[in-house]
């Protein structure tokens, strides 16, 4: 067997009282700077702070509200030693977070929904930009799965972004894409660009999945609770360490770990 790259794991950490998942248990100072800690230790890569829900349905927040989930949160991430990505469509909020000592930026716009995210990123060689595949808010985004083939779509919408930003004066060292699982996606959609990741890596950038406790895994397991997808998104995590992605970001992380491991050492 050909050796593969070993996933990181990129930790979520959302600072938000609605996310879908985990809202309202690390909002607030003190409660994500505890969770953070416990991800440190786990040995987690990386920390994505998101300060702003992006579940299907969930309403916009202001910049100032944004600001104040998140900012402090990652100064005192930084102080810990932590690699630090913001999750955020705003090219505001990105730019205080790099001051602050975000390595990382988490679009799940890819730079669709602020026209100034692609000059930031182009500005700051040193930061890796996540693009995810994006079609629309969150109030709407259900509304925008439709496709005629998935993986060809996602694959050219990705490529046109790819595209956009480089003319940007983005680097290509910069960037790592995102298929945007469940977002304008249904479960078949999911599942469909998981069992055809090989095709997006023909695009050359590294992969980023973000498939942890997300509906489709509730519906094929008949649960609508979130904590019950932790087995199934760590069996993904088990079976996708071998495809030669990237990384995989995940609301847990000695799991993942772990999973990740165990998926090294049997294909050596």
């Amino acid at each position: 067997m050909n050796q593969v790259m070993k996933p990181i794991v990129m930790g979520i950490l959302n600072v938000t009282p609605d996310s879908f998942a985990d809202g309202g248990r690390h909002f607030g100072l003190e409660a994500a700077i505890e969770r953070a800690k416990i991800m440190i230790a786990e040995d987690v890569d990386i920390i994505d702070v998101g300060g702003e829900s992006t579940r299907p349905g969930a309403a916009r927040i202001s910049v100032e509200e944004e600001q104040s989930r998140t900012i402090d949160v990652i100064k005192e991430l930084a102080t810990l030693g932590a690699v630090i990505s913001i999750d955020t469509t705003r090219a505001q909020i990105a730019k205080e977070a790099i001051e602050a000592g975000a390595q990382y930026v988490n679009d799940v716009s890819g730079g669709l929904a602020d026209s100034d995210m692609a000059t930031l990123i182009a500005n700051n060689p040193q930061i890796q930009y996540v693009v995810m595949h994006w079609r629309g808010h969150s109030e709407n985004m259900n509304e925008l799965a439709t496709y005629e083939n998935v993986v060809g779509e996602v694959k050219d919408e990705l490529d046109q972004r790819v595209s956009e930003l480089l003319k940007a004066g983005v680097s290509p060292e910069q960037i790592i894409l995102d298929p945007g699982l469940g977002f304008a996606k249904d479960a078949s959609h999911n599942w469909e660009i998981l069992r055809n990741l090989d095709r997006l890596q023909l695009l050359g950038y590294p992969i980023l999945i973000g498939a942890s406790r997300k509906r489709f895994l509730g519906e094929l397991l008949g649960t609508g609770l979130p904590d019950e997808r932790e087995n199934a998104s760590v069996a993904l995590t088990s079976i996708l360490a071998g495809s030669g992605i990237w990384g995989v970001r995940t609301h847990s992380v000695k799991p993942h770990k772990e999973a990740i491991e165990v998926a090294m050492e049997l294909m050596k």
